[in-house]
């Protein structure tokens, strides 16, 4: 079943809380490309905030991170899961999506033979994955996060970094929500609860800095 068409907004532009003043550092960052399957983004008009703003800031995050030497790790659910795996998110959620076209990433988003994919079954990109392990085995202690959706997979994932001693940069205009409200209590609960808020612009001054 597609998703609902999700309703233009403008992205919120904060200023939002700063509790902690970590530095993001290309050494000791990934990536985290969180859903961003044609399921999800097919809900949004393409020609409007937030995807028309959001999509590109992720492109130029992803490419930025390629040049410095960023691992860039991919979050999809499968399609057609099992009720066994899919457990009382149906209850929320029903089915899911189905097995075809709709699980694979946005053109615009493709992963490249480089990049790691994390099959993700819950809102946190942690929970049954092997997520934790890429990250160690990167050597990799600061994760950045973009895609959909701000308060649920993309904060939930952030705030589980923070308590797995991961500093999560939540980079609020290269995310899309349901709504304006939902996603600027996504952005204000991650600079009060859990990690910073950047915007695009201040993850790639980090990235090509030399």
């Amino acid at each position: 079943m597609p998703i609902p068409a999700i309703a233009p907004y403008p992205i919120p532009s904060g200023p939002f809380p700063q509790r902690v003043d970590w530095g993001l550092e290309p050494g000791r960052s990934a990536l985290l490309v969180h859903d961003m399957q044609r399921y999800f983004i097919t809900a949004y008009r393409p020609d409007a905030e937030p995807i028309a703003t959001a999509l590109p800031n992720m492109v130029a995050i992803r490419e930025a991170c390629h040049r410095a030497g960023v691992p860039v790790i991919y979050t999809a659910q499968p399609g057609d899961q099992h009720p066994s795996r899919r457990g009382i998110l149906a209850d929320f959620w029903g089915d899911g999506l189905a097995g075809g076209p709709d699980e694979g990433i946005v053109p615009e988003l493709a992963p490249t033979g480089d990049d790691i994919q994390v099959t993700k079954w819950r809102y946190s990109a942690f929970q049954r994955t092997d997520l934790r392990q890429l990250l160690a085995h990167h050597g990799r202690d600061q994760l950045i996060v973009v895609g959909v959706y701000a308060h649920m997979g993309c904060m939930i994932t952030a705030t589980e970094a923070f308590m797995s001693d991961v500093e999560p940069f939540f980079v609020v205009d290269a995310m899309a929500d349901f709504s304006r409200d939902e996603h600027e209590m996504a952005a204000e609960y991650i600079g009060k609860r859990a990690g910073r808020v950047l915007s695009t612009a201040d993850v790639i001054a980090a990235l090509d800095r030399p």
